[in-house]
Protein backbone atom coordinates (compact mmCIF):
# COMPACT_ATOMS: atom_id res chain seq x y z
CA UNK A 1 0.00 0.00 0.00
CA UNK A 2 2.86 2.51 1.21
CA UNK A 3 5.68 1.00 -1.80
CA UNK A 4 7.09 4.23 -3.56
CA UNK A 5 8.30 2.33 -6.67
CA UNK A 6 5.59 -0.10 -8.88
CA UNK A 7 7.73 -3.61 -10.33
CA UNK A 8 5.81 -5.15 -13.10
CA UNK A 9 6.12 -7.28 -16.31
CA UNK A 10 5.28 -4.03 -18.38
CA UNK A 11 8.52 -2.53 -16.76
CA UNK A 12 10.40 -5.41 -18.79
CA UNK A 13 11.89 -5.89 -21.92
CA UNK A 14 13.38 -9.46 -22.84
CA UNK A 15 16.82 -9.62 -24.98
CA UNK A 16 16.37 -12.89 -27.20
CA UNK A 17 19.79 -14.09 -29.48
CA UNK A 18 19.06 -15.54 -32.94
CA UNK A 19 20.70 -18.45 -34.43
CA UNK A 20 20.44 -20.42 -37.51
CA UNK A 21 18.75 -23.66 -38.28
CA UNK A 22 15.59 -25.00 -37.33
CA UNK A 23 14.44 -26.32 -33.90
CA UNK A 24 17.85 -25.16 -32.88
CA UNK A 25 18.79 -24.04 -29.25
CA UNK A 26 22.37 -23.38 -28.02
CA UNK A 27 22.97 -22.76 -24.38
CA UNK A 28 25.35 -19.93 -23.86
CA UNK A 29 27.76 -21.44 -21.31
CA UNK A 30 28.81 -18.33 -20.01
CA UNK A 31 25.06 -17.38 -19.44
CA UNK A 32 23.93 -20.00 -17.72
CA UNK A 33 19.81 -20.44 -18.26
CA UNK A 34 20.05 -18.05 -21.51
CA UNK A 35 20.49 -19.97 -25.20
CA UNK A 36 20.77 -18.96 -29.01
CA UNK A 37 17.19 -20.29 -30.52
CA UNK A 38 16.69 -20.39 -34.15
CA UNK A 39 14.12 -18.69 -36.23
CA UNK A 40 11.20 -21.10 -35.36
CA UNK A 41 12.43 -21.16 -31.62
CA UNK A 42 12.33 -17.25 -31.43
CA UNK A 43 8.77 -17.13 -31.94
CA UNK A 44 7.92 -19.29 -29.29
CA UNK A 45 9.60 -16.99 -27.00
CA UNK A 46 8.02 -14.26 -28.19
CA UNK A 47 4.58 -15.73 -28.07
CA UNK A 48 5.83 -16.30 -23.82
CA UNK A 49 6.87 -13.32 -23.64
CA UNK A 50 3.45 -12.19 -24.11
CA UNK A 51 1.69 -14.37 -22.06
CA UNK A 52 3.57 -13.27 -19.54
CA UNK A 53 2.95 -9.27 -19.98
CA UNK A 54 6.50 -8.44 -21.42
CA UNK A 55 5.32 -5.89 -23.65
CA UNK A 56 8.81 -5.92 -26.13
CA UNK A 57 11.27 -8.51 -26.91
CA UNK A 58 15.52 -7.23 -28.27
CA UNK A 59 16.92 -9.38 -30.69
CA UNK A 60 20.37 -9.65 -31.28
CA UNK A 61 21.80 -12.57 -33.83
CA UNK A 62 24.61 -14.72 -34.05
CA UNK A 63 25.87 -14.14 -37.28
CA UNK A 64 27.71 -17.38 -38.91
CA UNK A 65 31.25 -16.55 -39.18
CA UNK A 66 31.33 -17.15 -42.72
CA UNK A 67 29.47 -14.10 -43.50
CA UNK A 68 31.35 -11.66 -41.42
CA UNK A 69 33.38 -9.53 -43.64
CA UNK A 70 35.37 -6.58 -42.76
CA UNK A 71 32.32 -3.79 -43.47
CA UNK A 72 29.69 -5.74 -42.07
CA UNK A 73 28.06 -6.36 -45.12
CA UNK A 74 25.56 -9.21 -43.93
CA UNK A 75 24.21 -6.33 -42.11
CA UNK A 76 22.29 -4.96 -45.21
CA UNK A 77 21.13 -8.36 -46.13
CA UNK A 78 17.15 -7.60 -46.39
CA UNK A 79 16.96 -11.78 -45.49
CA UNK A 80 19.29 -11.89 -43.04
CA UNK A 81 18.88 -13.47 -39.53
CA UNK A 82 17.37 -10.27 -38.24
CA UNK A 83 15.22 -9.65 -40.62
CA UNK A 84 13.74 -13.27 -40.76
CA UNK A 85 13.02 -13.53 -37.11
CA UNK A 86 11.67 -10.19 -37.31
CA UNK A 87 9.02 -10.79 -39.70
CA UNK A 88 8.27 -14.12 -38.12
CA UNK A 89 7.79 -12.78 -34.67
CA UNK A 90 5.97 -9.70 -36.33
CA UNK A 91 3.18 -12.01 -37.92
CA UNK A 92 2.65 -14.19 -34.94
CA UNK A 93 2.86 -12.17 -32.68
CA UNK A 94 1.47 -8.98 -33.74
CA UNK A 95 1.01 -6.79 -30.18
CA UNK A 96 4.69 -7.40 -29.09
CA UNK A 97 7.68 -4.78 -29.55
CA UNK A 98 10.34 -5.70 -31.84
CA UNK A 99 13.48 -4.00 -30.46
CA UNK A 100 16.55 -4.17 -32.91
CA UNK A 101 20.09 -3.76 -32.47
CA UNK A 102 21.68 -1.30 -34.98
CA UNK A 103 25.74 -1.80 -34.94
CA UNK A 104 28.15 -3.51 -36.91
CA UNK A 105 29.92 -5.91 -34.21
CA UNK A 106 27.37 -8.96 -35.13
CA UNK A 107 28.55 -8.90 -38.75
CA UNK A 108 32.07 -7.62 -39.02
CA UNK A 109 35.15 -10.11 -38.76
CA UNK A 110 37.04 -7.89 -36.47
CA UNK A 111 34.25 -7.55 -33.83
CA UNK A 112 33.78 -3.77 -33.57
CA UNK A 113 30.46 -1.67 -34.09
CA UNK A 114 31.98 -0.43 -37.08
CA UNK A 115 34.61 -0.33 -40.12
CA UNK A 116 37.73 0.39 -39.02
CA UNK A 117 41.03 1.81 -41.14
CA UNK A 118 44.45 0.35 -41.63
CA UNK A 119 45.38 1.30 -38.04
CA UNK A 120 42.09 -0.23 -36.39
CA UNK A 121 40.07 3.04 -35.82
CA UNK A 122 36.54 3.23 -36.04
CA UNK A 123 36.14 5.46 -39.19
CA UNK A 124 32.73 7.45 -37.97
CA UNK A 125 31.22 8.94 -40.80
CA UNK A 126 32.04 5.76 -42.99
CA UNK A 127 30.34 3.51 -40.27
CA UNK A 128 27.03 5.71 -39.98
CA UNK A 129 26.12 5.71 -43.57
CA UNK A 130 26.27 1.70 -43.15
CA UNK A 131 24.13 2.33 -39.96
CA UNK A 132 21.38 4.27 -41.48
CA UNK A 133 20.80 1.61 -44.18
CA UNK A 134 20.83 -1.17 -41.42
CA UNK A 135 18.49 0.72 -39.72
CA UNK A 136 16.38 1.18 -42.59
CA UNK A 137 16.30 -2.86 -43.74
CA UNK A 138 15.38 -3.33 -40.22
CA UNK A 139 12.29 -1.00 -40.44
CA UNK A 140 11.32 -2.76 -43.73
CA UNK A 141 11.23 -5.97 -42.00
CA UNK A 142 9.11 -4.52 -39.29
CA UNK A 143 10.81 -3.23 -36.33
CA UNK A 144 9.31 -1.21 -34.37
CA UNK A 145 11.97 0.60 -32.03
CA UNK A 146 15.54 0.90 -33.55
CA UNK A 147 18.51 1.10 -31.17
CA UNK A 148 21.35 2.20 -31.89
CA UNK A 149 23.77 0.73 -29.95
CA UNK A 150 27.65 1.93 -31.87
CA UNK A 151 28.06 5.01 -30.32
CA UNK A 152 29.12 7.03 -33.41
CA UNK A 153 28.64 10.24 -33.12
CA UNK A 154 25.16 11.64 -35.34
CA UNK A 155 23.79 9.00 -35.63
CA UNK A 156 20.58 8.76 -33.90
CA UNK A 157 19.78 12.23 -36.62
CA UNK A 158 20.76 10.73 -39.70
CA UNK A 159 18.36 7.86 -38.43
CA UNK A 160 15.98 9.69 -37.62
CA UNK A 161 16.12 11.60 -41.25
CA UNK A 162 16.18 8.41 -43.25
CA UNK A 163 13.12 6.85 -41.06
CA UNK A 164 11.31 9.82 -41.80
CA UNK A 165 11.73 9.65 -45.33
CA UNK A 166 10.87 6.53 -46.31
CA UNK A 167 7.98 7.55 -44.06
CA UNK A 168 8.27 4.86 -40.77
CA UNK A 169 7.04 7.56 -38.56
CA UNK A 170 5.72 5.36 -35.82
CA UNK A 171 9.28 3.65 -35.94
CA UNK A 172 10.96 4.10 -32.21
CA UNK A 173 14.28 5.40 -31.34
CA UNK A 174 15.78 4.06 -28.08
CA UNK A 175 19.31 5.41 -28.51
CA UNK A 176 22.04 3.66 -26.22
CA UNK A 177 22.96 7.16 -25.74
CA UNK A 178 25.49 6.68 -22.24
CA UNK A 179 27.35 3.40 -23.26
CA UNK A 180 30.20 2.81 -21.11
CA UNK A 181 33.34 0.90 -22.52
CA UNK A 182 32.88 -1.75 -19.67
CA UNK A 183 34.02 -4.86 -18.65
CA UNK A 184 30.66 -6.97 -18.07
CA UNK A 185 30.34 -7.08 -21.87
CA UNK A 186 31.77 -10.53 -21.98
CA UNK A 187 29.07 -13.08 -22.18
CA UNK A 188 27.02 -11.31 -24.32
CA UNK A 189 30.21 -11.18 -27.26
CA UNK A 190 30.33 -15.02 -26.72
CA UNK A 191 26.58 -14.97 -27.18
CA UNK A 192 26.81 -13.27 -30.94
CA UNK A 193 29.98 -15.10 -31.91
CA UNK A 194 32.50 -11.86 -31.37
CA UNK A 195 34.02 -13.44 -28.52
CA UNK A 196 37.61 -13.72 -29.51
CA UNK A 197 37.05 -11.72 -32.59
CA UNK A 198 37.91 -7.93 -31.11
CA UNK A 199 41.19 -6.54 -32.23
CA UNK A 200 41.87 -4.25 -29.83
CA UNK A 201 39.02 -2.49 -27.34
CA UNK A 202 36.18 0.08 -27.99
CA UNK A 203 37.16 2.87 -25.72
CA UNK A 204 37.37 4.62 -28.34
CA UNK A 205 33.76 5.55 -29.30
CA UNK A 206 32.25 3.71 -25.99
CA UNK A 207 32.35 5.84 -22.95
CA UNK A 208 34.99 6.46 -19.89
CA UNK A 209 33.41 4.61 -16.97
CA UNK A 210 35.24 8.11 -14.84
CA UNK A 211 33.10 10.08 -17.00
CA UNK A 212 29.33 11.40 -15.69
CA UNK A 213 29.13 14.79 -17.27
CA UNK A 214 29.74 13.13 -20.62
CA UNK A 215 26.81 11.43 -20.40
CA UNK A 216 24.34 14.00 -19.86
CA UNK A 217 26.11 15.53 -23.31
CA UNK A 218 25.69 12.26 -24.38
CA UNK A 219 22.02 12.17 -24.10
CA UNK A 220 21.44 15.72 -24.64
CA UNK A 221 22.88 15.42 -28.51
CA UNK A 222 20.69 11.69 -29.30
CA UNK A 223 17.77 13.41 -28.11
CA UNK A 224 17.73 16.70 -29.72
CA UNK A 225 18.90 14.71 -32.81
CA UNK A 226 15.43 12.75 -32.98
CA UNK A 227 15.84 9.78 -30.20
CA UNK A 228 12.56 9.01 -28.94
CA UNK A 229 14.17 7.09 -25.47
CA UNK A 230 17.26 6.66 -23.87
CA UNK A 231 19.11 3.64 -22.71
CA UNK A 232 22.27 3.58 -20.10
CA UNK A 233 24.10 0.71 -20.20
CA UNK A 234 25.78 -1.24 -18.20
CA UNK A 235 23.06 -1.27 -15.29
CA UNK A 236 23.70 -1.36 -11.62
CA UNK A 237 27.12 0.15 -11.86
CA UNK A 238 25.41 3.37 -13.36
CA UNK A 239 22.44 3.93 -11.18
CA UNK A 240 23.81 7.32 -10.38
CA UNK A 241 23.76 8.03 -14.16
CA UNK A 242 20.19 6.77 -14.91
CA UNK A 243 19.26 8.73 -11.85
CA UNK A 244 20.69 12.13 -13.25
CA UNK A 245 19.72 11.42 -16.65
CA UNK A 246 15.87 10.79 -15.07
CA UNK A 247 15.92 14.13 -13.55
CA UNK A 248 18.03 16.24 -16.26
CA UNK A 249 15.68 15.42 -19.15
CA UNK A 250 12.82 14.01 -17.97
CA UNK A 251 12.51 11.78 -20.72
CA UNK A 252 11.67 7.60 -20.69
CA UNK A 253 15.42 5.99 -19.87
CA UNK A 254 15.82 2.42 -19.60
CA UNK A 255 18.62 0.54 -19.41
CA UNK A 256 20.33 -2.75 -20.02
CA UNK A 257 21.49 -5.35 -17.35
CA UNK A 258 24.03 -6.34 -19.56
CA UNK A 259 25.33 -9.98 -19.66
CA UNK A 260 27.81 -9.61 -16.77
CA UNK A 261 25.48 -8.87 -14.41
CA UNK A 262 23.22 -11.39 -15.10
CA UNK A 263 26.02 -13.96 -14.99
CA UNK A 264 26.96 -12.81 -11.46
CA UNK A 265 23.60 -13.17 -10.28
CA UNK A 266 23.43 -17.02 -11.78
CA UNK A 267 26.88 -17.18 -10.10
CA UNK A 268 25.84 -15.95 -6.58
CA UNK A 269 22.94 -18.05 -6.61
CA UNK A 270 24.78 -21.58 -7.44
CA UNK A 271 27.44 -20.73 -4.74
CA UNK A 272 24.35 -20.63 -2.07
CA UNK A 273 25.70 -16.97 -1.92
CA UNK A 274 21.69 -15.18 -2.39
CA UNK A 275 18.81 -16.19 -3.22
CA UNK A 276 18.23 -16.13 -6.50
CA UNK A 277 14.58 -14.97 -6.79
CA UNK A 278 15.32 -12.18 -4.58
CA UNK A 279 18.15 -10.74 -6.08
CA UNK A 280 16.81 -11.04 -9.07
CA UNK A 281 13.56 -8.63 -8.07
CA UNK A 282 15.94 -6.56 -5.92
CA UNK A 283 18.11 -5.44 -8.54
CA UNK A 284 15.22 -5.10 -10.97
CA UNK A 285 13.58 -2.78 -8.57
CA UNK A 286 16.70 -0.84 -7.88
CA UNK A 287 16.51 0.17 -11.59
CA UNK A 288 12.96 1.53 -11.30
CA UNK A 289 13.55 3.43 -8.65
CA UNK A 290 16.62 5.01 -9.86
CA UNK A 291 14.61 6.35 -12.56
CA UNK A 292 14.11 3.75 -15.25
CA UNK A 293 10.88 3.56 -17.32
CA UNK A 294 11.73 -0.32 -18.44
CA UNK A 295 15.20 -2.72 -17.94
CA UNK A 296 16.48 -4.57 -20.40
CA UNK A 297 17.43 -8.09 -18.64
CA UNK A 298 18.02 -11.90 -19.48
CA UNK A 299 16.03 -12.30 -16.16
CA UNK A 300 12.78 -11.01 -17.69
CA UNK A 301 10.78 -14.30 -18.14
CA UNK A 302 12.02 -15.19 -14.93
CA UNK A 303 10.54 -11.73 -13.20
CA UNK A 304 7.51 -11.58 -14.76
CA UNK A 305 6.76 -15.29 -13.72
CA UNK A 306 7.51 -14.24 -10.24
CA UNK A 307 5.90 -11.14 -9.80
CA UNK A 308 3.25 -12.89 -11.41
CA UNK A 309 2.95 -15.65 -8.40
Amino acid sequence: MVAETLLTPASLIWPLFVTEGQAVEEPIATLPGVSRWSVDRIVERAKEAAALGIPCIALFPNTPRHLRTERGEEALNPDNLMCRAIRAIADAVPDIGILTDVALDPYTAHGHDGVVDAQGRVLNDETMRILVDQALTQARAGASIIAPSDMMDGRVGAIRAALESEGFHDVQIMAYAAKYASAFYGPFRDAVGSGGLLKGDKKGYQMDPANAEEALREVAMDLAEGADTVMVKPGLPYLDIIRRVKERFEVPVFAYQVSGEYAMIEAAAAAGAGDRDALVLETLMAFRRAGCSGVLTYHAAHAARLLAG
